[in-house]
């Protein structure tokens, strides 16, 4: 590609890009004294842990842990050992194993099913785990001298993403929806020996609540709801069934953790897909949004959630043109020390475009947030790239993808359509049962407004998304060709009908929660599955899949392909196929974030 009239006129190598070291998962110690993390400096994925002493790294593995991570890390009670995930090629069937401090590891649990590791008892004697093993995704009680409890037997599934341990390793709480409203989310309790888990019945019926962290007390929780629309942080005492709401509704709110002391509590704030940490004074109930660059802010894991003592929390932090570091912030003083530095590994990171937040109006008036990272002064090529989820959303954060594609000298959008996080509970919902409805519309629409910009050629705009972007991807290509020039479908659904048939059950539960019944609704999911539009078809499409994914299983990049086919057209020529083997969803592994960047400049260079 000619970069003439780039912004920026330098083009970055896939392998340069896709090699910047990285870490992830940073977990602190339960003594507060260490920070382990995967790191992939070496050239693979290490597992490494950080004194905050004098700030000396020790590598644990040597080529045993995943090159592609499917979890996170937990430390064992007494600091001895680390658990981490293991599946196989990307699979996310995930076993527990265990790694020592000399390196030598063994597997703890492995089951039939997808298992995630959400505490480590603070005794040492068992794990508490959300497993699919035995049907719907649940907790279960994995008893390290081999005895199994399955906690809970909800219909819908466990958050296995959230989900916290009481201080004296008793209770377990957790989120889960048992009311008939799909967009209902509660708080519940469980004794880790059985019991009937109790509803903590934090908002009102059809808010998203969720928890953050226990106090040290064992009483109290701190927890979150949408009742009022944006997200909002506060305290759940037991011991009277009382709730103290912290958050004034100055963005949407999540919890996060308590300190040690139980005085403090902090929270995450996004705002204009942004997103800034937030600790609360607990006797005064007032709040500060800690002094951190503008761009995305996260807890960590591990004892008492990143709180190293009562004044002191580690926290994550990136911008559009900065990569994650790990700060060391002092809440007394107010100042912040990196401890974990960025890497550019020779890159020179003024090369990156910091992203412009901007909005525009879909068809029916809705503002549609967007992030714009402008890559020429003059007419050219542009990217549309709608992100997964659906629930979630572009943040701004260091994006790989987007700042490769500005490198090759592509404008991009990445707009936050409807049923987006970060704007509340109404704009979310919005997508619930129109799957593949009005959110197309949106995305279709942010062509069109990226067609009117200077900077941009109206005739050479792509898509370009991954998983539901890349069933996004799918569906503008067949139901509104019109704004693209090509297109590329990383791991995306095309056929809604087949992919509820071959999910897991608690896949099965996000679609009826958006789609509905699928026999209720059979025209609906027909209706909004792009193989059902194949014939629409205008432009090259590149399909891109992991054999082994099991969110959106390689069939549909299959069943496409063979619509494709039926229609007439000709692999290689009308359209492009690669199956990526060994991979699932996505990967962290550096050979094979090169190829999928490898395959996407390449398809783009020679369709647009």
């Amino acid at each position: 590609m000619t970069h003439g009239d780039t912004i920026h006129d330098v083009a970055i190598e896939p392998e340069t890009l896709a090699s910047l070291p990285s870490f992830y998962a940073p977990t602190l110690s339960p003594d507060g004294r260490e920070l382990a993390f995967f790191h992939d400096t070496s050239g693979r994925m290490e597992l490494y842990t950080l004194s905050l002493a004098d700030g000396e790294w020790t590598q644990w593995s040597d080529g045993n842990v995943p090159t592609n991570l499917s979890g996170g890390i937990e430390w064992a009670a007494d600091g001895s050992h680390l658990y981490f995930h293991r599946d196989q090629d990307g699979d996310e069937q995930n076993d527990i194993h265990a790694i020592e401090r000399d390196g030598s590891t063994e597997p703890v649990i492995e089951t039939d099913g997808q298992t995630h590791l959400m505490a480590v008892d603070p005794d040492g004697e068992f794990l508490v785990c959300a497993s699919t093993h035995a049907g719907q995704m649940n907790l279960h009680r994995f008893d390290l001298d081999g005895g199994t409890t399955q906690l809970t037997e909800h219909e819908d599934r466990v958050n296995h993403v959230a989900g916290a341990l009481s201080p004296d390793g008793t209770e377990v709480a957790y989120a889960t929806n048992e009311s008939d409203d799909p967009e209902n989310l509660d708080v519940f309790v469980v004794d880790t020996d059985g019991g009937e888990p109790v509803n903590l019945e934090v908002g009102e019926t059809g808010a998203t609540a969720g928890v953050g962290d226990w106090f040290p007390d064992g009483e109290r929780l701190l927890v979150g709801d949408d009742t009022p629309d944006l997200g909002r942080v506060g305290v759940y005492d037991r011991s009277d069934g009382s709730l103290r709401w912290l958050s004034d509704g100055d963005g949407v709110e999540r919890p996060t953790a308590v300190s040690p002391d139980g005085q403090r509590a902090l929270a995450l704030r996004t705002r204009d897909a942004a997103t800034v940490p937030v600790v609360y004074d607990l006797a005064t109930g007032e709040s500060r949004e800690l002094d951190v660059p503008t761009g995305v802010a996260t807890g960590i894991s591990g004892s008492d959630g990143g709180f190293v003592d009562e004044r002191t929390v580690l926290l994550t932090n990136q911008s559009g043109t900065e990569r994650q570091s790990l700060l060391r912030y002092d809440l007394a003083e107010d100042t912040v020390e990196t401890v974990i530095e960025p890497e550019y590994d020779g890159v020179d990171p003024s090369l990156f475009v910091e992203p412009e937040y901007v909005t525009y109006e879909s068809e029916d008036g809705l503002e549609i947030g967007a992030l714009l990272y402008e890559a020429r002064e003059e007419p050219g090529p542009a990217v549309v790239y709608p992100h997964g989820g659906p629930t979630a959303q572009t943040e701004r954060g260091f994006n790989l993808y987007l700042q490769f594609l500005v490198s090759e000298g592509y404008t991009v959008l990445a707009p936050n359509y409807r049923g987006s996080t970060g704007r509340g509970r109404e704009f979310r919902n919005r997508i619930r049962e129109d799957w593949g409805g009005m959110e197309q519309v949106d995305i279709k629409r942010g062509a069109e407004w990226l067609a009117d910009r200077d900077s941009v050629d109206p005739d050479r705009i792509a898509i370009f998304g991954i998983s539901y972007g890349g069933y996004s991807a799918y569906c503008q290509l067949t139901m509104y060709p019109e704004p693209w020039a090509a297109g590329v479908a990383h791991v995306g659904m095309s056929d809604l009908q087949v992919l509820y048939e071959e999910s897991m059950p608690h896949f099965k539960s996000i679609l009826e929660d958006m789609l509905g019944d699928p026999e209720e609704n059979a025209e609906r999911y027909r209706e909004r599955s792009a193989i059902n539009h194949v014939e629409n078809l205008e432009d090259p499409i590149h399909i891109i899949h992991g054999v082994n994914d099991p969110r959106c299983p390689i069939s549909q990049a299959r069943l496409f392909r063979d619509a494709l086919e039926e229609r007439g057209l000709t692999a290689g020529e009308d359209f492009e196929y690669t199956e990526l083997g060994a991979e699932g969803h996505g990967s962290t592994d550096i050979e094979q974030k090169t190829r999928a960047f490898e395959l996407l400049a390449d398809f783009l260079d020679r369709r647009v």
